[in-house]
């Protein structure tokens, strides 16, 4: 149990995938979908978060908040629109939306820029850096001194929401085929020996250009020298430990390679694995926590979490399929 008032909290949650259709299932048709109930278990969330004692600051939406089957049936819009409006119903007025493949189903890089789901154009609070690129989502905020989140764009090299003549689209695809030979590239190759990750090469993943790179590397050395506690959160994952390897960032390496080089940097947190997982990195000093996605929880159970922040630790109170465990800073 605590002992004191945290600095501050925040809400979490995770691949809402919501759509106005009956449950259906994965690909690989082993687990089920309840497109309609994630709707019922992100407002439960919300009141959850409404009614706490210690109301979150903000939440962090780390992507995937509705599901690709709705641009299949020109639905996209108002699915959207009837997820945020249960945003827009509680007392937590600030959230930090993180951009996931089935946002770039939905809707293409360009219309995304300029609507509510781009935090940057909604967000009240003053924000930190954004990176300079044109079309890259990704920023800084702090919502207090000596504490940094990080947003990123994990798909700011991928296949989803571009144009397919554009140099960005052609690049990205002379890419993923060097690795993965299938006719659909929504299929992950076959891992080898020496190549046991394989699987992160396909379609519905992405990774970060050398420009969102080169951001981050400036953004956290000037955390560094702050000696600021910073927290990044992405839609996919970067440490082969804390997410089933299909679920990777295609360049996970150059990410967590520059994480270690940082010594600001205390969690990542990411989506897109429907299972979650978690692991701490102690070359690093980081942890990464990957939280279940809603749109596989079953009606009696729940996927949301709350987390509290102290000067030396984050407590996340996990409910449901997230467990609650204690982050200690290094």
């Amino acid at each position: 149990m605590s002992v004191g008032a945290p600095l501050f909290t925040f809400g979490v949650i995770a691949d809402v995938q919501y759509a106005d259709l009956e449950d259906g299932s994965n690909f690989a048709r082993t687990r089920t979908r309840y497109y309609r109930n994630s709707l019922q278990l992100l407002r439960k969330a919300r009141e959850h978060w409404s009614g706490s004692a210690v109301r979150p600051e903000f939440v962090l939406q780390l992507g995937d908040l509705i599901d690709g089957f709705n641009a299949l049936h020109g639905a996209s819009r108002s699915a959207l629109d009837t997820v945020l409006r249960e945003f827009r119903s509680g007392v937590v007025d600030e959230v930090h939306h993180v951009w996931g493949n089935h946002e770039l189903y939905n809707f293409s890089r360009g219309e995304l820029l300029t609507s509510e789901l781009n935090s940057t154009l909604h967000v009240k609070r003053r924000l930190g850096e954004c990176c300079p690129g044109a079309d890259i989502y990704a920023y800084s905020f702090s919502p207090q001194p000596g504490f940094t989140f990080i947003v990123l764009d994990a798909y700011d090299m991928s296949l989803l929401g571009l144009e397919e003549s554009s140099e960005q689209y052609q690049s990205a695809l002379r890419l993923i085929q060097m690795y993965n030979s299938h006719q659909d590239l929504n299929s992950p190759p076959t891992p080898t020996e020496s190549e046991p990750l394989l699987q992160r090469y396909a379609k519905f993943n992405g990774g970060f250009s050398q420009e969102q790179l080169d951001w981050l590397d400036s953004v956290l050395s000037s955390a560094d020298d702050r000696q600021e506690k910073v927290t990044i959160v992405s839609h996919l994952p970067v440490h082969p430990d804390s997410t089933d390897p299909a679920c990777l960032a295609w360049n996970h390496g150059a990410l967590l390679g520059l994480l270690r080089r940082h010594c600001s940097v205390v969690l990542f947190m990411a989506g897109h694995d429907h299972d979650g997982g978690y692991c701490y990195d102690s070359e690093s000093g980081v942890h990464h926590l990957t939280l279940a996605g809603v749109i596989e929880t079953p009606p009696h159970s729940q996927a949301f979490g709350s987390v509290a922040v102290y000067p030396d630790r984050m407590e996340l109170t996990g409910h449901g399929r997230i467990s609650s465990q204690v982050l200690n800073f290094s």
